[in-house]
């Protein structure tokens, strides 16, 4: 009765719990979820500046519709950097033939 229930997830869901990671597969779980992470605050940085130029504008409050602007500025700037490397990886992966953001465990 020592083992209730084991499954190997690992093969089934293509999890790297439990096996060994290479560096080139930690660096490519790394990017991949920094771009996810990059996405979600893209979206609440659009959403906090725009709440900020509209509070700034009904108030008669400059600085505070600037703050907004510049934070939107900033998170379409990021979204476009993000955007590049993306697919800049992605040219990579097609001249080269590596898989540098799904490894395949």
């Amino acid at each position: 009765m020592e083992e209730i229930a084991q499954v190997p997830i690992g093969p089934t869901f293509n999890s790297p719990i439990g096996q060994s990671v290479g560096i080139g597969q930690l660096v490519s779980i790394i990017i991949s979820n920094i771009m996810v992470l990059a996405g979600i605050v893209m979206v609440f940085l659009f959403v906090a500046g725009g709440i900020g130029i509209i509070s700034g504008g009904s108030s008669d409050n400059p600085e505070r519709a600037s703050k907004g602007k510049q934070a939107v500025t900033f998170a379409l700037v990021g979204f476009l950097i993000i955007f590049a490397a993306y697919w800049i990886i992605q040219v990579v992966e097609q001249i080269t033939g590596v898989n540098i953001l799904n490894p395949g465990f």
